[in-house]
């Protein structure tokens, strides 16, 4: 049976989180927008803090044996059922996003590398690139899969990589890559024909320095400007034939697809309860604003339109909240959550934005201010019905998978 119920340990958690993101996050929130980075020196006192509650910060994809929150590497392919990691993660996820969601993605460990890594990986490719973050200093993975003509469509890329003696060789261009620039591994999935479709997908770590493997532009973005996005390059860039991630005998089938798609199904509801941290700070400074400036009590139709807008605003957080439990839920218990994990975050990611929009709406010019986070909330808030997969695509997966299913009735 599905039980939302937060036990102590996570009303706990979550409340640390909470704190943590109130007093850390959101101080610095305006000032690092603004300088478009989060400096190395936040970073580092940010992830020694971190580290002293469960989930939520930047190592939540790093294995338990690697000095990380994650279930432990050793058997990737079999999630411990029960395990609640999927769900912690989620809790946290959203605490700090509500703190902000730029300096989130800023924070040190493998990011969306991890998945990848852990699902697919050899025990040791783990063991080696894992092992980074067990060394002193800010270190970080990425995920290289968008390209200039593919993202959300993943069987469209063509970065190529082709077998050559004991290395591959790869070519192609990735945008879009948070923590790109500075990361010291990143997963880029590459194809050996784009003929073969799925099938001729390959997935590669490539270690920042490797010959042929550069740093592009820096996007200059319209939210999240804290966070670095990076393009990068891959000019015959050879890459060691021990960086395939599983090793050869892996992509007898459709793999490396594969292994892109499990990545999602990880991280969708991780983006889905990051826009409900969005916007559930939107919805609680608009019904605060409210409350102090207007007398709801009196009977004038303009009043009871504003209480209206505020109750929407919290049933959809509330809804878009529940969603990304289910998914993580059924991650945590083993069970597949393809279009569970599409269905929150669709819902989410236009549901955050019509909370922001709405904040905006009920604010006027004051929400409007570049002082005012509202503002920023609403810059930031758009990307999250873009990445990892647009709204067009996930509304594909999930109509595919519910006219695939059999009725039980």
């Amino acid at each position: 049976m599905v039980d939302f119920t937060l036990t102590d340990k996570q009303r706990e958690v979550r409340a640390l989180i909470h704190g943590f993101a109130a007093t850390v996050l959101r101080p610095n929130a305006l000032a690092f927008d603004r300088a478009h980075c989060v400096p190395d020196d936040f970073l580092m006192r940010l992830s020694m803090m971190a580290r002293a509650f469960p989930s939520g910060g930047g190592d939540a994809e790093l294995p338990s044996e690697y000095g990380g929150q994650g279930d432990s590497g050793a058997k990737p392919a079999a999630p411990k059922k029960g395990s609640q990691a999927q769900r912690f993660t989620l809790i946290g996820a959203e605490e700090m996003a509500w703190g902000d969601a730029s300096i989130l993605l800023c924070m040190p460990g493998p990011g969306l590398g991890g998945p990848p890594v852990r699902f697919m990986g050899t025990p040791e490719q783990r063991a080696r690139f894992f092992g980074v973050f067990q060394t002193p200093g800010l270190h970080f993975g990425a995920y290289g899969l968008t390209e200039p003509g593919a993202g959300s469509d993943v069987s469209g890329i063509r970065t190529s990589c082709r077998k050559d003696g004991a290395t591959w060789v790869l070519n192609g261009r990735k945008c879009y890559i948070t923590n790109g620039a500075r990361a010291d591994w990143v997963v880029i999935f590459a194809t050996v024909d784009p003929a073969l479709g799925r099938a001729g997908q390959r997935a590669f770590v490539v270690e920042r320095g490797t010959p042929g493997f550069s740093v592009g532009k820096i996007e200059e973005k319209m939210g999240l400007r804290a966070s670095e996005t990076a393009e990068l390059v891959l000019e015959d860039c050879r890459v060691p034939e021990a960086n395939l991630l599983g090793g050869e005998a892996l992509y007898a089938g459709k793999e490396g697809f594969m292994g892109a798609m499990k990545t999602f199904d990880m991280t969708r509801p991780l983006v889905g309860v990051m826009a409900v941290g969005i916007a559930r700070a939107a919805f609680e400074y608009t019904r605060d604003f409210v409350r102090e400036n207007y007398l709801l009590a009196r009977p004038l139709p303009r009043y009871a339109q504003l209480a209206a807008m505020v109750a929407e605003m919290g049933r959809l957080v509330d809804a878009s909240r529940l969603l990304c439990w289910r998914a993580a839920w059924m991650a945590d218990e083993g069970m597949p959550n393809a279009k569970e994990a599409s269905m929150a975050k669709a819902y989410a990611a236009r549901a955050a934005m019509r909370v922001c929009a709405d904040a905006v709406q009920v604010l006027g010019a004051h929400g409007l201010e570049k002082h005012q986070l509202v503002e920023k909330w609403y810059r930031d808030i758009k990307v999250y019905d873009i990445f990892e997969g647009t709204a067009q695509i996930q509304r594909i997966v999930i109509a595919k998978r519910i006219l695939r299913e059999v009725p039980t009735w």
